[in-house]
């Protein structure tokens, strides 16, 4: 039988800490538990009043009724230390990835409710898909590009939901375009940016594939003053015309939207790719600071879920 006292234990310390930190900071969507015990692999997010449960594949075998005690306990556990009844806790298998695309779904339909975030809003989903469409770890680069997009020109590349775009909108961007090649998510953008009141003429919303979109950028001489470019680290999505390897094509990635940037413009730079490294020739054409130790929350024990760099002209 396990016991779940140590797991109950650590929610209950954490979240005495965490919620009033999130309370003064504004922030309805945090990371509560990051497998900080290794018998209990999850990660446990608190949006709102409802938990999104991760469960990460450790390829430990156990008995299908073992195995179902064992969540059951674990939900448990978390209902009583947060105090949500077991239908606000939204279980999800995190399998590991080879080569699938990023934003799998996951067969539910789930129901889209909304979050706020350093005053700004923004929808979520924590059953239609494996991501719930907003990426908690890239909460301090999105403040960031808040702070900064005053009277910029701001350009969001991989742009998922747009999370990046609200915030340099909201920042006082006087113009932005935010590029994916995803209906679904960009959809999920257009409703992101009508929730905060963004004008669609001033911040356009632009279907493409970001190695094309580069280049017909490059073409028309397109200039930007701040941009963001979250890569997935992998994607064979049909609608690319090539497979995208983060690893392989950075230096082709950077170097596109490095023509697109003002003289003393910046771009972050970013993946989630654990293996992931900067190619050295790039350090040598850019001045190329890494803000990976910043741009990680303070909620996330796992400080290294993505890495992140600021990227400027020499």
């Amino acid at each position: 039988m396990t016991d779940f006292s140590p797991f109950a234990n650590r929610l209950g310390k954490n979240i005495k800490h965490l919620m009033k930190w999130a309370r003064r900071n504004d922030i309805e969507a945090w990371r509560l538990y990051d497998r900080d015990i290794p018998q209990f692999p999850f990660a446990v997010d608190v949006y709102g009043e409802r938990i999104h449960l991760q469960e990460y594949d450790t390829g430990w075998l156990m008995q299908p009724q073992e195995y179902e005690e064992w969540l059951a306990g674990v939900k448990e556990a978390i209902g009583f230390v947060t105090g949500l009844a077991p239908e606000a806790i939204h279980l999800k298998r995190r399998e590991r990835q080879r080569g699938k695309e990023q934003y799998e779904k996951t067969g539910e339909q789930g129901e889209d409710f909304v979050v706020g975030e350093h005053g700004r809003k923004f929808w979520v989903n924590l059953d239609k898909y494996l991501d719930t469409g907003l990426f908690l770890d890239h909460r301090n680069t999105r403040f960031r590009v808040g702070e900064m997009a005053g009277g910029k020109r701001f350009l969001n590349l991989f742009s998922y939901t747009g999370s990046f775009s609200v915030y340099a909108a909201t920042g006082g961007a006087v113009y932005s375009e935010t590029v994916d090649l995803s209906n679904t998510y960009l959809d999920w953008a257009r409703r992101n940016f009508k929730l905060n009141g963004m004008d669609e003429e001033q911040h356009r919303i632009v279907r493409a594939d970001v190695f094309q979109y580069l280049q017909t950028g490059m073409e028309e001489k397109k200039q930007f003053d701040l941009m963001v470019m979250d890569p997935p680290s992998f994607s064979n999505s049909k609608k690319m015309l090539d497979v995208l390897d983060i690893q392989r094509d950075q230096a082709k990635l950077v170097d596109g939207a490095m023509r697109l940037l003002s003289p003393e413009g910046l771009l972050f730079f970013s993946n989630n790719l654990r293996s992931f490294e900067l190619d050295p020739a790039l350090a040598e054409r850019y001045r190329i600071r890494d803000v990976s130790k910043q741009s990680v929350p303070e909620d996330f024990r796992n400080k290294k879920i993505h890495q992140c760099w600021e990227v400027r002209h020499r």
